[in-house]
């Protein structure tokens, strides 16, 4: 019985904000897995660590300083990936930001720079990745949102709403270009040990047992995991998904 089928091997890739956390995961496991990848994030020196890691370890990896906030910027990222790679097969538009407030106490511009970063974003990706693909044989799109999108977020009101808004967007983005040959697809997760969380819940990475089926607290490799599952072709029949990864349901505690 052959796993080829989970492979992202020879395949390249632009994963936003990927300069730690899940983005960051998300690379190595591509990298690793033999794809070339495209490591971006706002600051040159936040990713340049990171794709010189991968190199190190024997993959293919370009540093690009992005905000994808910027159209512009997004399309000079993808011009960049094709000369370097050759191509683009897969977006992982992953790059987002959040603050917590009480929603009377989120300012205007406040409340626009979370839908910016989170939303706009994504479609920015979309839009520049979409045109390199539509044009050579079609794509992988894998949007990064949130069960804050699914369920509410009490003090993230501004990020529950770009992330529910993520969520619509890849069910009809990936109805419109199914027949170019382009599978949208989200992933919407929980509570994962990154950097941001662990400084606020005080849990990391290394304290979390892969094992252990009760828990509502995940890693970022897991979600790497569930993101080359989608990107490969195992999951070609899955189009316009959103796949939540959050540990164990809440059920039957209201809401």
């Amino acid at each position: 019985m052959t796993t080829d089928q989970f492979s992202v091997e020879g395949r390249t890739a632009i994963v936003t904000g990927s300069s730690s956390g899940i983005g960051r995961a998300i690379a190595e496991r591509f990298a690793d897995d033999g794809a070339n990848v495209v490591v971006s994030s706002r600051e040159q020196e936040n990713v340049d660590p990171v794709a010189e890691g991968i190199r190190e370890a024997g993959g293919n990896a370009l540093a690009l300083e992005c905000d994808v906030r910027d159209q512009d910027a997004v399309d000079a990222m993808v011009d960049a990936t094709v000369e370097e790679f050759g191509g683009l097969d897969i977006l992982v538009n992953n790059a987002g930001a959040s603050f917590m407030a009480d929603f009377e106490e989120i300012s205007e511009n406040g409340w626009k720079t979370i839908v910016d970063i989170n939303l706009h974003g994504t479609y920015h990706g979309c839009q520049a990745a979409g045109a390199h693909m539509r044009e050579h044989g079609g794509g992988v799109i894998i949007n990064l949102a949130s069960v804050a999108g699914q369920r509410g977020s009490p003090l993230m009101s501004h990020y529950g709403a770009a992330k529910a808004a993520v969520i619509n967007f890849t069910s009809t983005l990936s109805f419109e270009w199914a027949d170019q040959d382009i599978r949208v697809n989200c992933i919407a997760p929980g509570f994962v040990a990154t950097p941001g969380v662990a400084s606020q819940m005080g849990v990391e990475a290394g304290d979390i047992d892969r094992t252990e089926v009760d828990r509502r607290i995940g890693t970022s490799e897991e979600i790497a995991d569930l993101a080359q599952f989608l990107a490969s072709p195992a999951s070609s029949y899955l189009v316009g998904e959103t796949v939540t990864a959050a540990g164990v349901p809440r059920i039957g505690e209201g809401g």
